[in-house]
């Protein structure tokens, strides 16, 4: 294809990108994008695509070329499959396990032949007649074929004029290599019996007698460990969309030629017929032109209460059928479903997150170049003032050494392990560091009701019974005709009245009465369980108490269901999606965090209200559409705030992704849980709070590590360019500073819950 057109004489498309190492890569391809007459592009480090707007005479293939001349690669992604099925899922499994695999087998060679090297550098009794020359064996496939991602990004880097964490990296480990070569073969360090004592003494020295291979074959371990796990968090980005096109029906009853088949709900096409029976998922959106049925929407809309449907209504692909037998003309297929435009919105809102660009890579674009050119400041100043070209190469290669990150490849990995660790033991998922960015900035959470704030299940909250009514009794007799009825709120009362009362009585001559409710015979009694309006019809009317119960359920957004029997109206049952016990509390720890709380829901304006005043929520948005609810958050966004968003649903999916900060309910779908970026495992809002205050810790003791890895270097490198570094000085603090950053982080294992 040649793009999507958007609007007269300008189209849009995506480009997958290969090639970023870091968010600076992202932004210098933005930036290249955006040079080009009629392009406007945006870039995403986490998602690895470009969402490109181009008009005039540009043409895929120059966007493409635009890329790779600025050293990655750019491709048109495969179409997204729109049939339901694992097939795509596993494709895109085996892609991102492919992708991944070169990188774990470059970390398994670092680590096995890394650790021996700095132990034998690291403690003197290890150091046997030629372990030197151990060291360079084991060391030498680290630095050249580990280590290589490095060094082909900082040479990209360097033909752009550009400087990362890579050139750092690269320019760091080839130093202490290289010197560490010299050392062995023209110097005095491969001499039989050569050995790295600890003193702590300052002295100029020429660097002949001392290598550095802990130091190349430590930082490249280090750092390969950190971008593998970040690696792994990122191939997890598309895993919502293929979570949202699998929750449709697999397969399919079609009626043809009077006949019912069984087919592949992909091979669907418009105006085709199709069955749904109780308990099965509607294939795709369509209108119903026989039968009626209760529809559970609650997945896709968050509307708690099932809606009733009959011929001439439509319903949504993916939605389930709650009671009878429906014939269903289909009149959206494929891509063109609410369920795949719903796909389409949790991708854009993917593609329009910035990325949170790492605190490492916009310091080391500073600190890079600042070292390089003290190194050969250092070089120039010592050859000039007459020491000769070893000492003066010593000092220069001495200060790139020194300003090698060896603590700062920890910094984050270690913070975010120990952090990610604690929250998993607390309930709290964390997907990778940069999700940590965000918390520190949040000061709006919007919650979905359904499932979130309520229990997302029907429950009967109270009983209305005439004078001459026990609860009880109103209860038995209501629960084994609902007993017998697969409705949602059916089921709630007869749960109910099972908890209460024991056992059921089975009912006899039971029968559904579409949209108003069900009848039958229960030990002897002729029974009534639904709408006033079914009562009605067998000339049986509310009285004035339990007609104001009714009216007050209502009006508090609850479902009213009337009971009568044997001509008389006997009680009215309260049924709603009930809130969770622990809503109020969580929404006061929210609120101590400094966040305002805003409810958002499908469901009912009333419904919605009377939730918000329970718990204490007083903003509340009702009555939203799911593609819609991205909308309210980007909405908010334009407000200025900086939004967090907490969901368990599908419908929830592209705001949870379109939020700053996406919260996702683990005991919900698993495209929410996709789509954000923190899983709340046991699914109590309660934890929502710790979540933000574990992040912020976390991103805090991120911060911390990077300073003191950071100020490290800085401090050191005057006493490098001096000439004045002795190598054990420098070995031992480069081993304080990793220990002290490791340290800093097992602090958050005594992170608590409040």
């Amino acid at each position: 294809m040649d793009g999507r057109t958007t609007t007269a004489g300008s189209a849009e498309v995506e480009l997958a990108i290969g090639g970023m190492t870091c968010a600076s890569c992202a932004a210098r391809i933005e930036k290249k994008l955006n040079r080009m007459e009629g392009v406007e592009a945006t870039v995403n480090y986490a998602t690895e695509k470009a969402k490109v707007s181009y008009a005039g005479p540009v043409a895929v293939g120059d966007l493409i070329a635009t890329v790779e001349a600025t050293g990655y690669t750019a491709r048109e992604p495969e179409p997204r499959r729109t049939e339901s099925g694992p097939a795509a899922g596993d494709d895109a499994d085996a892609r991102a396990e492919e992708e991944l695999r070169p990188l774990r087998q470059r970390l398994v060679t670092a680590v096995a032949l890394a650790v021996p090297v700095i132990a034998m550098a690291m403690i003197p009794a290890l150091q046997f007649t030629y372990w030197q020359w151990l060291s360079l064996t084991l060391a030498a496939p680290v630095v050249v074929y580990a280590a290589w991602p490095f060094h082909k990004a900082a040479w990209t880097n360097l033909r752009h004029g550009a400087a990362t964490m890579d050139t750092l990296i690269s320019v760091g480990t080839s130093a202490a290599f290289l010197w560490s070569l010299w050392a062995l073969f023209f110097g005095t360090a491969g001499t039989p019996g050569m050995t790295h004592p600890f003193e702590f003494t300052v002295a100029r020295t020429d660097g002949a007698g001392n290598i550095y291979l802990e130091a190349a074959a430590g930082v490249t371990a280090f750092i390969l460990a950190g971008r593998y796990f970040e690696a792994r968090s990122k191939r997890r980005a598309s895993a919502a969309l293929r979570s949202l096109m699998q929750l449709g029906a697999k397969e399919v009853t079609v009626l043809r030629g009077g006949r019912e088949e069984r087919i592949a709900a992909g091979e669907l096409r418009t105006g085709d017929r199709f069955v749904v029976r109780p308990g099965e998922k509607v294939a795709t959106d369509g209108t119903v032109v026989e039968g009626s049925s209760a529809i559970d929407a609650s997945l896709l809309t968050g509307e708690s209460v099932p809606v009733e449907v009959g011929a001439g209504d439509s319903v949504t692909g993916a939605t389930l059928n709650a009671g009878g037998r429906l014939v269903v003309e289909a009149t959206r297929v494929g891509a063109d479903t609410q369920l795949a435009r719903m796909a389409r919105l949790v991708e854009e809102a993917q593609n329009g997150k910035a990325a949170a660009q790492r605190l490492a890579d916009r310091i080391s674009a500073v600190f890079v170049p600042v070292v390089i050119a003290l190194a050969v400041a250092t070089f120039g100043f010592w050859l000039g003032t007459g020491w000769g070209l070893t000492a003066a190469f010593t000092a220069a290669v001495a200060v790139l050494i020194i300003a090698c990150p060896c603590a700062l490849g920890l910094a984050t990995p270690t913070a975010l392990m120990v952090g990610t660790g604690r929250g998993a033991q607390l309930g709290i998922l964390i997907k990778g560091p940069e999700v940590l960015e965000s918390t520190r900035k949040v000061d709006t959470v919007v919650l979905d009701k359904t499932g979130t704030v309520t229990t997302g299940r029907m429950t009967l909250l109270a009983v209305h019974t005439a004078a001459s009514t026990t609860e009880d009794e109103a209860l038995r007799l209501a629960g084994a005709l609902e007993h017998a009825s697969e409705h949602p709120i059916a089921q709630a009362v007869a749960r109910a009245a099972a908890d209460r009362t024991g056992p059921l009585p089975a009912p006899e001559g039971f029968a559904g009465v579409a949209g108003l409710g069900v009848q039958g015979v229960v030990e002897g009694h002729a029974v009534l369980v639904g709408r006033p309006r079914l009562l009605a019809e067998w000339a049986i009317e509310l009285p004035a108490e339990l007609e104001r119960a009714h009216a007050g359920a209502e009006a508090a957004g609850r479902t009213a269901v009337a009971v009568a029997w044997d001509g008389e109206a006997r009680a009215v049952l309260e049924v709603a999606d009930a809130v969770k016990e622990t809503s109020p509390e969580a929404i006061r720890r929210l609120r101590a965090l400094g966040l305002t709380p805003v409810l958002l829901t499908g469901d009912n304006r009333a419904a919605a209200e009377s939730v918000a005043r329970e718990v204490g929520i007083e903003q509340v948005i009702a009555e939203v559409m799911p593609e819609d609810k991205a909308e309210v958050v980007k909405g908010l966004q334009a407000e200025g705030r900086t939004v967090a968003m907490v969901g368990d649903g599908v419908n929830d999916a592209a705001a949870l992704a379109q939020a700053d900060l996406g919260l996702a309910m683990g005991t919900g779908t698993d495209a929410a849980i996709e789509a954000g970026d923190l899983t709340l495992v046991r699914g109590d809002l309660r934890v929502a709070a710790d979540a933000v205050r574990l992040s912020r810790r976390t991103l805090a003791t991120i911060k911390s590590n990077l300073f003191w890895a950071f100020a490290y270097n800085v401090a050191a490198l005057p006493l490098a360019a001096a000439g004045l570094l002795n190598p054990m000085i420098a070995g031992a603090a480069m081993a304080f500073s990793s220990v002290f950053v490791v340290g800093n982080s097992l602090r958050l294992r005594r992170f608590k819950g409040a």
